[in-house]
């Protein structure tokens, strides 16, 4: 559970994230799971704060089984796919979660 707090100082972020998750027709679960990726380790940067972004959404999806394609989160999240290829076992990892091996 995150604090009023960070929901308050990251409030444009969570915005974004729902923003991406309407592009993606996502369910409530999933956004859900994102919101929480994303408030468990948002980085210092602005810049990372996106890739960040993307890469929860791609892995809350996974989470609730309503899984996007690597590619169409990119897209909606406008970063390259490559950033959330970097990010997002590590993210499952750090929220105490296995990443899928395939």
């Amino acid at each position: 559970m995150h604090s009023a707090r960070d929901r308050l100082e990251y409030d444009g972020w969570l915005e974004e994230i729902d923003r991406v998750a309407d592009r993606l027709d996502l369910s409530a679960e999933a956004r859900s799971n994102a919101l929480d990726l994303f408030l468990a380790d948002v980085p210092d940067s602005d810049r990372s704060k996106r890739a960040v972004l993307a890469a929860s959404v791609y892995a809350g999806s996974l989470i609730a089984g309503d899984g996007r394609t690597q590619s169409d989160v990119a897209e909606a999240a406008d970063v390259s796919r490559l950033s959330i290829q970097k990010r997002w076992k590590t993210l499952l990892e750090d929220a105490g979660l296995e990443p899928p091996r395939w």
